[in-house]
């Protein structure tokens, strides 16, 4: 049995992610993103910043994950793409999508950022582990795939995180009774395989940046499936 586990669940949380100080965020991610816009680089800025607004490292992680110049916004947005993929191929970040959904299902803290996005602040570190909301995250993925009517999606695990073939064939077997093709590998440099790719599901910055095109699942699965989540809103400082 997968261990019961809230993933990205962090009891201070309530507190660091108030309406209170996601005012105080606000108000700071806007003079990061000043100084962004003038050629600082992120993690200057935020540490200049964070240390004015006397920010912890969770609040100042959610900041370097929801702050972007507006150079940078123009394009992750011009890559996005909203029409149809019926009869294509989806070329999907497969941690960066289940983790996601695995914290929404446990309640914990998922951030709206500046370009659209889902993001978390669980972090990797080089270790996952199956647990008892992974399939129903994979399930949920399956429905939105369906719905959007591609014939196939292949998913791409990073394979120095440990588990990540675990996760890819349970992936296969879920996915399985749904109508389109699954594929799923773990793979050393997802990253580098998703940047020459079109019809991407990610996330990531640095992906959505580089790949051809984009698909803002996440943010789809969770507004089909649940609806009212508390996301911490840093998408307008």
């Amino acid at each position: 049995m997968p261990e019961k586990v809230r993933r990205g669940f962090v009891p201070s949380d309530k507190k660091e992610f108030s309406s209170e100080s996601l005012a105080i965020l606000r108000s700071a991610q806007r003079d990061i993103v000043f100084l962004l816009n003038r050629g600082y680089g992120a993690e200057r800025s935020i540490r200049f910043v964070g240390d004015h607004y006397q920010l912890s490292s969770r609040q100042r992680m959610a900041l370097f994950r929801a702050a972007a110049s507006e150079g940078s916004l123009r394009a992750r947005l011009s890559r996005q793409q909203k029409n149809s993929v019926c009869s294509e191929t989806l070329h999907i970040d497969g941690f960066n999508i289940v983790i996601p959904l695995e914290i929404a299902l446990s309640g914990g803290t998922l951030l709206l950022c500046m370009d659209g996005t889902v993001r978390d602040l669980a972090g990797l570190h080089g270790t996952y582990r199956l647990i008892d909301k992974t399939d129903e995250a994979i399930n949920m993925i399956g429905r939105a795939i369906k719905k959007r009517g591609a014939a196939a999606a292949v998913f791409y695990f990073d394979s120095p995180v440990s588990n990540a073939g675990r996760l890819a064939q349970r992936v296969r077997e879920v996915l399985s009774k749904f109508p389109f093709s699954v594929s799923a590998y773990a793979e050393p440099h997802v990253d580098k395989v998703l940047s020459g790719k079109s019809n991407v599901v990610s996330g990531d910055s640095v992906i959505i940046s580089h790949c051809k095109s984009w698909i803002n699942l996440t943010r789809e699965i969770l507004a089909d499936e649940i609806p009212d989540y508390p996301f911490a809103d840093l998408s307008k400082p």
